[in-house]
């Protein structure tokens, strides 16, 4: 994949230099504002973050831009780093975080606008007469059920809320789900438990039930 904005570096005796550097070496340089030590730092975690993005949207593309946004993000937020984790499990949280927030961005861009007046760009009368076509009523319906569902979601706390969306939205197993947040499947059970009886007391939920809601929100 490609590499981050941070990873440039002048020359070959600069980069050996920044290797040999230990990790806690390095995030002491890059909160001191030394850019190509951040950048050693993102050339060590590459890997990692990318494939934890890329099981989360599980597209290379989407992949890559969410990792630029870890990277980003862990940049910015690199002095709120205290150390009492490890550099890997603070890095893998954001990623995950940016992942998760690349897969919402997209679904809203995939909301089809309900005054579009042509979105699917076909003849008019095709898509009037089509036996298959969806009944106008019925698809406003389900838009609105999926907008309140995702809104739903979205207020949850992030625990449960990252679940959610990776067990009920994206189809990850609860094995799945578990490894990619670093936690055990009896954790996952937990957290989806309280999603449940979080999203079954939000008032917001009682025009849509909330028996098999989250499914709509796919």
């Amino acid at each position: 994949m490609t590499s981050t904005f941070f990873s440039a570096r002048s020359d070959a005796a600069a980069a050996n230099d920044l290797r040999a550097l230990s990790e806690k070496q390095l995030i002491a340089a890059a909160k001191g504002g030394e850019r190509a030590s951040f950048g050693e730092l993102c050339e060590r975690h590459m890997k990692q973050v990318f494939r934890v993005t890329r099981r989360i949207v599980r597209n290379r593309e989407d992949a890559e831009d969410a990792a630029q946004e870890c990277f980003l993000s862990a940049f910015v937020h690199l002095k709120d780093f205290d150390g009492r984790s490890q550099f890997a499990t603070w890095l893998t949280r954001i990623a995950i975080n940016a992942a998760l927030m690349k897969l919402r961005k997209n679904r809203e861009v995939r909301e089809v606008p309900m005054d579009e007046p042509n979105p699917s760009f076909e003849p008019v009368a095709q898509r009037e007469f089509r036996d298959d076509a969806p009944d106008p009523e019925e698809s406003c319906s389900l838009r609105e059920r999926r907008r309140i569902v995702n809104s739903a979601v979205s207020a949850l706390r992030p625990r449960a809320r990252n679940v959610v969306e990776l067990f009920h939205i994206q189809g990850h197993s609860i094995t799945e789900t578990a490894q990619i947040l670093g936690i055990s499947t009896g954790a996952v059970k937990a957290r989806m438990f309280h999603a449940k009886i979080a999203l079954h007391r939000m008032p917001l939920m009682q025009s849509v039930g909330s028996s098999n809601c989250v499914r709509q929100a796919e």
